[in-house]
């Protein structure tokens, strides 16, 4: 009798759901559109916990020789990337990037997901994933007496981006 193999993916109640996938890639477009550069999320699972890297492409000829900053490689053929990766297909091969912040799931439901910061320490925990991203990516609520009135000619269905309060983790925060 042999052995079943063991499974390389973690157990279903420590994945991310679609919607979470969908709102962390949109995280990182936002990122990309509020920092001016490219920023990649990217799916992988370490023991039976999925976990979502972000980090920030750096250029060919961009110099690194910060020893502050945390060197990744991400991309390549197998990644799962999400959002749509600042317009460059990080399928072609690994991308040398610098590392912002990591969230990883977890079995507790009061500290569900947890972020990582630079050097893989618990930075915040929450029970919901909200809590966690730097944006505010709810849809805008629209005013039905401006219904008929759409003197800018804008149709676009944009997301609200607006920036969490000051209890929650900013683009412009230092720690990550």
């Amino acid at each position: 009798m042999s052995t079943p193999p063991v499974s390389t993916h973690p157990s279903p109640t420590l994945r991310f759901t679609d919607a979470e996938l969908v709102m962390l890639g949109q995280t990182a477009d936002a990122l990309s559109a509020y920092m001016g550069c490219v920023v990649l999320a990217e799916v992988g699972h370490h023991e039976d916990s999925e976990w979502v890297i972000f980090a920030r492409a750096l250029g060919e000829d961009e110099e690194t020789d910060d020893q502050s900053v945390l060197h990744v490689q991400m991309g390549g053929s197998n990644a799962r990337m999400l959002g749509q990766q600042g317009g460059i297909d990080a399928s072609d091969g690994p991308f040398d990037c610098a590392f912002l912040w990591a969230i990883e799931l977890t079995e507790d439901p009061e500290e569900r997901y947890i972020r990582l910061d630079e050097e893989g320490e618990i930075f915040d925990a929450a029970p919901d994933l909200i809590s966690l991203l730097p944006f505010s990516l709810s849809e805008p609520e629209i005013d039905d007496s401006d219904e008929d009135d759409d003197s800018d000619g804008d149709d676009s269905d944009d997301c609200d981006l607006d920036l969490l309060d000051a209890s929650g983790p900013g683009p412009n925060d230092t720690r990550h």
